[in-house]
């Protein structure tokens, strides 16, 4: 650990936030490429990596976003230490209530009918691989933004503490990969098409990486901002999307069980190396 963060410091932020969320991507992609050695994956298996993706979700959002947010804050906004954080909170997640009313998409357990966002003749592959990019847009953001904040030296964030995110995000990756690629191939897509759109689904958090390491490096009292903007977006993704795939067929315990193991493991990993 301590030789990738003596890397990490030694090189932009903004080029490390894009390495580091290649590396989310590329265990979105890992975890896609299993469909090629399955058809099949039992939907309790199922329910619990999803469950484990929204522990680890929930728990990035506190110990990795909002409580650094919280200490910036008594530097920058001594007088209201708690504003910026519960206004970036608020602001993320009305950013991704109107993404998710706006674009069309389908989450992973549901029906075609069920599809959410405008009206489209979109196919439901392409419906899956977005609702799924709905859920990578503040993983990458956390990332990107959590890179420049340490760049900064602010207190609170640490080189540590953002690749302990991005090992995070990326741990909880893999099992989003396989979730998404195994619905393809169990609807009669082919394995690599499987593949190429489970992995697709996570393309976008690079960008998202460098867009909020940029920002953040060249306005410096956004910071607060906007750790807390990517937490109140992960929280809605979890709430309003990863807890209901959940919550659809009889192994609602697996996804709790699931949910517990992913909070304890970002939970342990923050402390621990962040």
């Amino acid at each position: 650990m301590h030789e990738i963060e003596v890397f990490f410091k030694g090189i932009d932020p903004v080029f490390a936030a894009f390495l580091a969320t290649t590396f989310t991507w590329l265990v979105t992609a890992a975890g896609a490429s299993l469909v090629f050695f399955f058809k099949k994956m039992h939907r309790g298996l199922l329910d619990g990596m999803l469950g484990f993706t929204g522990g680890v979700m929930v728990a990035a959002s506190f110990w990795s976003l909002l409580m650094p947010s919280i200490e910036m804050s008594e530097r920058f906004y001594p007088s209201m230490p708690w504003m910026p954080a519960a206004v970036g909170f608020l602001v993320g997640a009305l950013f991704l209530f109107f993404l998710d009313k706006s674009m069309p998409h389908l989450h992973i357990n549901f029906a075609d009918h069920e599809s959410e966002g405008v009206k489209t003749q979109l196919h439901k592959t392409t419906l899956l691989v977005l609702a799924i990019t709905l859920h990578n847009i503040p993983e990458g953001l956390a990332v990107g933004v959590l890179f420049g904040a340490a760049a900064h030296g602010v207190e609170g964030a640490t080189i540590a503490g953002a690749i302990t995110l991005a090992i995070g995000i990326g741990i909880q990756n893999f099992p989003e990969g396989f979730a998404v690629a195994m619905p393809l191939r169990r609807a009669g897509a082919s394995r690599f098409k499987s593949f190429w759109y489970g992995q697709l689904s996570a393309i976008v958090e690079p960008i998202a990486g460098v867009i909020g390491a940029f920002a953040v490096i060249y306005m410096e009292p956004l910071l607060p901002f906007a750790l807390s903007f990517a937490a109140g977006a992960m929280i809605f993704v979890v709430v309003e999307e990863v807890i209901p795939e959940t919550q659809r067929d009889k192994y609602t315990d697996v996804a709790v069980l699931g949910f517990i193991g992913g909070f304890l493991v970002m939970m342990i990993l923050d402390v621990a190396l962040g």
